[in-house]
């Protein structure tokens, strides 16, 4: 089931206006606005040094929320846009909408590798090499999967798991249509392959005939 969701906090700005939100920049903040959920829009002012760690970490615009602002209940959200300074770079606005427990969303789910001990081709020294260890999803609010499970029970080197060899949680689906590959086993990379010879004798010259002159 769902895993720990992430706080956003933020502060209700009570001003409104561009006078306001350049306050909240210079105040060390970044403003923004929440909406959506059959809701009035709240503004919002948002801590500039924890936004910016945020979007450093990557996929600020498909990570969920767990929005807390003061005096309001928690409310689950999605970032649909950061605005950011032209010259800069950096963050000046952020539209976060509020999301109900059955709105359909595209989430990055990681994978998690198990029984590793079992694999008769990690046993021989081949290489797991987990090619998405993130699948991004289209899921459901309210019933966000934390991790997908690969079972390497069995896998030998050559072996390839791909997204139809995973059981998906109801309700989602992978964004990709086709069936991609998740993980492989792979042969080490000094290990030659077996019509490949070590030891080839050099090919015998034929001498050369002398003239009896």
């Amino acid at each position: 089931m769902a895993g720990e969701i992430p706080d956003l906090v933020a502060l209700e700005r009570t001003g409104t206006g561009k006078g306001a939100a350049r306050q909240a920049r210079r105040d060390g903040l970044v403003p923004g606005v929440v909406f959506g959920g059959d809701k009035e829009p709240v503004a919002i002012n948002l801590p500039f040094n924890v936004l910016l760690a945020r979007l450093k970490k990557g996929r600020f615009k498909s990570t969920l929320f767990n929005l807390k602002i003061e005096g309001h209940e928690d409310v689950r959200v999605i970032c649909r846009d950061v605005q950011r300074d032209v010259v800069k770079d950096l963050p000046t606005h952020v539209d976060l909408m509020r999301l109900r427990r059955t709105t359909k969303i595209n989430l990055f789910i990681p994978v998690e590798f198990i029984n590793e001990a079992d694999a008769p081709g990690l046993k021989k020294g081949g290489v797991l090499t987990a090619v998405r260890p993130e699948v991004e999803l289209v899921v459901t609010a309210g019933d966000i999967p934390e991790k997908l499970t690969v079972d390497l029970t069995g896998l030998n080197i050559g072996d390839t798991v791909t997204i139809s060899d995973i059981t998906l949680p109801a309700g989602t689906k992978p964004t990709i249509d086709r069936d991609f590959v998740i993980a492989n086993i792979s042969a080490p990379s000094g290990l030659r392959s077996a019509g490949e010879a070590d030891d080839e004798e050099p090919a015998e010259v034929p001498a050369t005939a002398q003239s009896d002159d």
